[in-house]
Parts: C-alpha cells; sequence; structure tokens
C-alpha cells in the first residue's frame, strides 16, 4: 500500500525470473541444481539475508521496510530527515542518505530496493535500482506516467530482477478466491464490473485525505531546515516548497499523483485484473466534478471498454471514487449496505459476485441463499506466503510474484493511468493503441502520457 493505509490495515500478500531446465518429451527428466540455491555474484542463496536499502521511508516505505526487517537493513534514504526520524531510528546501523543516487553509487553491497516515495519519483528510483541489477519493491502506484510503467515493465524484464508492486490485496485470500469461482462459472461469463473508492474523501464525507480540485497556494513559507525541497521534487516541475504538497498530501497534485483512482483503483482493479485477464483498454471515457491544471477531482467515474478474450466475452469496467458508488445490484438483500468505502460488482449471465472491502478480500455471491448454495471448487491457485515474503523469496530463489512489474504491475498502472488521462481532458472518449502508446482519436491527449523531466533527470 502506501503512507495512505486503507483504514490501517497492512497486509501481507506472473512471469517467474528464471525457469529450471527440464528434459523433453520422451526423455527421462533430470534436475540441474541452479545457482541461486548456490549462491554466486549477483544472487543471494535462501539461507543468507538480502541487503536491502529504502527510498523514502517516512511513511508506507517504513511499514514495508519493517515487513522485510527479518532481512539485512543496510541503507536508508530520505530527503526530509524529520519526517524519516522514526524509521532512522529502527535501524541505528543502516547508513543515512537524503539522495538515492549517492546512495546507490556508494553501497555496493545493496541487493535489492523498496521505494516508498510520492508517485512521482518512482520511475526514477526503481529504474536506476533495475540498470544496477537491483531487485526492488515499489509502491503503488508503480508510476505516475503511463509511458513511466511501460518503460519500467520493459527495464524489468529485461534485467531478470525480482520486482513487487505494493498492491498487497494481491496477497489476500480472497483474491485468489475470486480467480478459482469466476473460473469456475460461479456467476458465467462476466460481461461488466464496478468497482469503486471513497478516496479523497472519508465514507463520502469530509475531512478529506488529500486536497483536490483546489488552486495551487500562493503563498511561499520556507522549506524546512530537513528537508531537501529539490531532491523531493525530483523530475517533476519547479514550484515553490509548501505544506499543501508535502509530507503526505502530495497525491492530488497532477504534478505528483493520480487521486483516488491512482490510490486505490490499482488495489481495487488488481483482482479484476486477475480474475478477468485483462490487459489493455481498447477505450476510455470518464465524467467528473471540476477540476483545473493543479489537482484532480473531487470525484470521477471512469469507464472503460476490454475486447474478449480467449473464451471470456467483452467486459465494461466502470470505475467510482470521491463517494460516488455504483447502482445498488438488485440481487442485494434490502437489509445489506452496499460499502460506502470500497467494493468491487462483478456482474455475470448467470449471477453477481459482491466484494466487499479494498483489495478484492471478502467476496460473496449475492443473494445470500446462492452463496450457501454454491458448492466452492477446488482451491487450484498456490497460497500466499505473504507479499513480502513473496518478493523476497523471488530475490533469492527466481520464484514468481503475484504483481510483478513486466506481467502484472506495468500493464495494470497503465490503464489505471489512461483513466487519468481521460479525467484530465474532460472525460471525452479515448481510443487506445497500446502497442504504439498513443491515443488515436484526439492526440492533443498523448501530452499527458507523460513529461519533460527537469533537466538533470532521466529514466
Amino acid at each position: 500500500m502506501k503512507a495512505t493505509g486503507k483504514r490501517g490495515q497492512i497486509h501481507h500478500a506472473p512471469v517467474s525470473r528464471r525457469s529450471l531446465l527440464r528434459a523433453g518429451a520422451g526423455v527421462a527428466a533430470f534436475t540441474i541444481v541452479p545457482g541461486y540455491v548456490l549462491g554466486g555474484a549477483g544472487r543471494t542463496p535462501p539461507s543468507e539475508k538480502l541487503n536491502i536499502a529504502g527510498v523514502g521511508i517516512g511513511g508506507q516505505g517504513g511499514s514495508d521496510l519493517h515487513d522485510v526487517s527479518s532481512e539485512n537493513i543496510i541503507a536508508l534514504c530520505d530527503v526530509d530527515w524529520d519526517y524519516a526520524a522514526h524509521t532512522f531510528k529502527q535501524y541505528p546501523r543502516a547508513k543515512q542518505y537524503r539522495d538515492f543516487r549517492i546512495m546507490l553509487e556508494k553501497e555496493k553491497g545493496i541487493d535489492a530496493v523498496i521505494v516508498g516515495t510520492p508517485d512521482h519519483n518512482h520511475a526514477i528510483v526503481s529504474m536506476t535500482a533495475i540498470k544496477l541489477g537491483k531487485h526492488v519493491y515499489c509502491e503503488k502506484p508503480l508510476t505516475r506516467t503511463v509511458y513511466e510503467a511501460r518503460a519500467l515493465a520493459k527495464a524489468a524484464r529485461g534485467a531478470k530482477v525480482a520486482t513487487q508492486m505494493g498492491n498487497q490485496g494481491m496477497a489476500f485470500e480472497g483474491n485468489r478466491l475470486i480467480n478459482e469461482w469466476l473460473w469456475d462459472g460461479a456467476i458465467g461469463p462476466v460481461r461488466e464490473v464496478h468497482a469503486w473508492s471513497d478516496r479523497p474523501t472519508h465514507s463520502g464525507e469530509p475531512p478529506l485525505y488529500w486536497a483536490q480540485g483546489v488552486d495551487r497556494p500562493k503563498d511561499t513559507p520556507a522549506v524546512p531546515e530537513t528537508m531537501d525541497w529539490d531532491l523531493w521534487l525530483g523530475p517533476a516541475p519547479w514550484r515553490p516548497y509548501h505544506p499543501a504538497y508535502a509530507p503526505f498530501r502530495w497525491r492530488g497534485w497532477w504534478d505528483f499523483g493520480s487521486g483516488g483512482l491512482g490510490d486505490m483503483g490499482i488495489h481495487n482493479l488488481a483482482p479484476v485484473w486477475s480474475a478477468l485477464k485483462l490487459g489493455a483498454p481498447l477505450s476510455v471515457e470518464a465524467s467528473s466534478t471540476l477540476f483545473n491544471n493543479e489537482t484532480l477531482p473531487l470525484a470521477s467515474t471512469v469507464h472503460y471498454e476490454f475486447a474478449a478474450r480467449g473464451d471470456m466475452p467483452p467486459v465494461r469496467l466502470h470505475w467510482y471514487d470521491g463517494g460516488i458508488v455504483p447502482p445498488r445490484p438488485p440481487e442485494l438483500e434490502p437489509d445489506r449496505a452496499l460499502s460506502r468505502e470500497d467494493g468491487l460488482v462483478f456482474v455475470g449471465d448467470k449471477g453477481t459476485m459482491y466484494v466487499e472491502g479494498w483489495g478484492g478480500n471478502s467476496p460473496r455471491l449475492i443473494p445470500e441463499a446462492k452463496m450457501l448454495a454454491y458448492q466452492r471448487p477446488p482451491k487450484t491457485l498456490p497460497r500466499s506466503i505473504g507479499h513480502h515474503n513473496e518478493w523476497i523469496k523471488a530475490c533469492k530463489e527466481g520464484t514468481p510474484t503475484r504483481s510483478d512489474f513486466a506481467a502484472f504491475a506495468g500493464p495494470l498502472t497503465e490503464a489505471v493511468l489512461l483513466g487519468t488521462v481521460c479525467v484530465r481532458m474532460g472525460g471525452r472518449r479515448l481510443v487506445w493503441d497500446s502497442e504504439n502508446l498513443k491515443v488515436t482519436n484526439l492526440p492533443e491527449a498523448n501530452q499527458y502520457l507523460h513529461y519533460e523531466y527537469r533537466k538533470g533527470w532521466t529514466l
């Protein structure tokens, strides 16, 4: 998750980097002990601890470090040493840095990096680590722009390092049940899905978790002595420091985040992508409250169209945020409330599945009588050893993670952020050419797929 951890809950929860050689058909199988078991250059055997560095450790990054603290935490980096002080204190032996580039240059023994910075620095930090051959765990959304998501996925695929995005719901038991039940035909072919989150509000009411639909502040207070504001901005366009942005309130500003969709959409849409085997959308359209060039709107709805996938039919996916919820499913019992915070509704030809809460944790067929009558299928998917533990195991043994950059996190982030581009274009329908990474019917929308980094910053 992130510093905006959902309701204070932190949960542990696919392309393999390596595979064992197997004998061909008709030939007796044999096994070669892979190098990662024995250790060696650039590899950590399962019996040894990883040397892990953290970048952006004052908020959710600090929580991520806690979840891997059985390994060696050898270096810590944050641009705001006051905000990060509690994490520095937890690991007194770790070297302390403000600039991640200096840390990665000096600390040659780093095996893996956890990235918990604001969104606009995710790609820069992760790409630098990947190019150095480091394993990477990066908070969600994977990147701030569509282009960055594609670039990071490509780099991770080529480097063959272990990667995991911080959408912890991928480790939930309910996430796996959604897959198994839908693949079992519990509600028949799914043609429509509704997904929502109340962010940036709290259950549709003030106070806001962060500001949206507001103008840039006009006053220019002094930068805190413990903070390097230039490094905090990183590749983003220059603007004066203001507490309206940092340390926590950055998520609703176009230059730094992607609002409720980028925040909770990654969590709540992940089980949809997994279960329905979604890829790039064909088109996107949206509607929203008023907004400006500084911040996202307070509330929006985004509608995605996906083509058929194998034996799965085309599907229309609807996203709602800012306190908007979808139409109440007619199958939902009159005395059962529809969650105002987070949820999913899968609409199939033979029934409806309602998932209450974030990340796909609590699926139910509705009405309850149908749930009670349902003969659940065998549990065919491997169960999680914990979201962070999956990444640790992948770093040491080359096993897959469920939210790796190349196969899952990158494509999911692309689609989610395309939704924010659509919102920024006033909700006009965007026809998407995924292969060439461009909007074909409104060329002016392509300017929001990426932006020009400040001088000195490159991917």
